[in-house]
């Protein structure tokens, strides 16, 4: 689940969690970390609660499942949505939003959790009916028989419960002991206890045995972990301290498609978020269009939930707080974006050029690697406030600066929207294709020139631009760059004289055709400052 990204977890050491006493001793060598070979796809698992804009993640995930190997698609709990073990037993753990807002609900057998829970199930089927148009404009799309069968279960009987193994947990170990020499993307959309079974099981099995150091070194060599927050503190409390050298990778400056992202884009972008745009584009195109969540659509995830207050249309905040709904974000306009607060982990896996998962070093929609503390969590104090403030959901907020991925992230979007619902090759435009002559890397001195040529074409037939620009915030060097005059398919720079060796300087090379909605693919290069 993606909400309340950014604010700091109360961490509460739960019963199952493992203790600190038998941590793996870690080589002092740096881990031999895998890339996806060159060609292939990247192997995903997707793990996630059941919330509505995990949902709503899941219908672009799908969209998109041209470009990866889908390996898992696992539901899993977390601090916000638990199923329990159908025998009675209560959990409370301090600090989770049932102790907060002046709520005293639990322990509780369940919380937030529909008994006949199949969002992945509903989701997959939906794609099944899209299916044979979607394969029309790409014959990538896998089958919705093998969607199908990655479905899975996993640790969903309570908040950060990774005691015992579940299917979804033995697909995960599986898919980390096979032979195959790639990375394992783990997208941990709510808690990440199925994640840490699967790595507690592979300990408890191989620890202590000769196979032990291999095993583990493979493991840090093929699990990459793509989170959404630690949102059942067993990041935190199991896998940091016992397989610390796993990769855990945070991004920051990717799209924004939380909850209220409208409200903090620029005004250009909000357009891609209006009532209009989601009708047109995503909400009446198909079976999978019908499942997005929207605001003010009538829905609910689960029955008389009071954080779930997003389907009811036109009702002031006060209203809703009589009614007994916990408001901790502003209702926007009834057909308005809701949220997509997980699909940053799994953008840059997108095949649309910017090869972004490819190592730290690079970058694209779903942002660039950030440095720092992994994510504590998800806490509610700043919710809190606002929603028990008057004015908490009132207060201005400062519009960011135009993104240079947003405008192009959601007309591609809603293309593949209209693939699901057109028969007909020539019905709906296609992405443009650029080819960058030469290397994506390269070294560099100070004062250096640095000349780049692209080809492009359409499938489509369409007129293709060609714009440079380099990405700054990507960058280490944060100093102004002046770009060769635009001359089309040809681009490049000087290094400026004041770059430092190990400055990286990303420039991009993005291609747009003409077609409706305009489509873009990119070329990169990162250049290196060498002395």
């Amino acid at each position: 689940m993606g909400r309340r990204e950014g604010l700091k977890a109360i961490v509460v050491a739960l019963a199952v969690c493992v203790a600190p006493a038998g941590l793996a001793q870690t080589s002092k060598a740096p881990p031999r970390y895998l890339e996806t070979p060159a060609g292939a796809k990247p192997r995903v698992v997707i793990t996630a609660d059941p919330e509505l804009d995990d949902n709503n993640s899941l219908i672009r995930y799908l969209l998109y499942s041209t470009d990866y190997r889908t390996e898992g698609l696992i539901y899993a709990s977390s601090q916000f949505h638990w199923k329990g073990d159908g025998k009675d037993t209560r959990l409370s753990v301090p600090g989770r939003e049932y102790t907060r807002f002046g709520l005293h609900i639990c322990p509780c057998t369940s919380w937030r959790w529909d008994p006949h829970e199949r969002f992945i199930d509903d989701a997959v089927a939906a794609y099944t009916a899209a299916y044979p148009n979607l394969r029309v404009h790409d014959r990538d799309y896998p089958s919705p028989t093998l969607l199908k069968s990655k479905i899975r279960w996993g640790n969903v009987a309570f908040d950060g419960e990774m005691a015992k193994d579940t299917p979804g947990s033995d697909l995960i170990k599986s898919l980390l002991l096979d032979r195959e020499e790639a990375p394992i993307y783990l997208h941990a959309w709510g808690g990440q206890s199925t994640i840490a079974r699967a790595l507690k099981s592979i300990e408890e099995q191989y620890q202590g045995t000769p196979q032990w150091p291999a095993i583990r070194a493979q493991v840090i060599r093929k699990a990459v972990i793509h989170p959404s927050g630690d949102q059942d503190d067993s990041y935190a409390h199991y896998i940091k301290p016992h397989w610390p050298e796993i990769r855990y990778r945070q991004q920051a400056g990717g799209v924004p498609l939380g909850y209220n992202a409208q409200a903090m884009v620029s005004e250009a972008d909000a357009a891609y978020f209006t009532p209009a745009w989601m009708s047109e584009n995503v909400v009446e195109r198909g079976p999978l269009g019908a499942r997005e969540r929207v605001w003010g659509d009538g829905k609910q995830m689960v029955k008389g939930d009071i954080f779930d207050y997003f389907g009811i249309a036109d009702t002031p905040v006060e209203d809703l707080r009589k009614q007994g709904y916990i408001v901790w974000t502003p209702p926007h306009a009834k057909g308005a974006f809701l949220g997509e607060g997980d699909t940053h982990t799994f953008l840059n896996l997108i095949d649309n050029g910017l090869r972004g998962y490819r190592g730290d070093s690079f970058g694209g929609w779903g942002g660039y690697a950030r440095s720092g503390p992994p994510d504590g969590g998800f806490g509610l104090a700043m919710v809190e406030a606002a929603a028990n403030s008057p004015d908490g959901l009132r207060r201005p907020i400062v519009r960011a600066a135009t993104h240079p991925f947003l405008a192009a992230a959601q007309r591609d979007w809603a293309a593949r929207f209209k693939w699901a619902v057109t028969p007909v090759y020539a019905g709906a435009n296609h992405n443009p294709v650029i080819t960058l002559a030469g290397p994506h890397q390269l070294r560099a001195r100070a004062g250096q020139r640095i000349a780049l040529s692209v080809r492009t074409s359409d499938p489509d037939g369409d007129a293709v631009s060609v714009k440079w620009w380099i990405w700054k915030e990507a960058g280490s060097y944060k100093g102004d760059i002046a770009l060769a005059p635009d001359a089309g398919e040809r681009g490049g720079f000087a290094v400026p004289a004041d770059a430092a060796p190990g400055d990286q300087i990303q420039l991009i090379a993005e291609a747009t055709d003409n077609g409706a909605p305009a489509l873009t693919r990119y070329e990169k290069v990162v250049v290196t400052v060498v002395r």
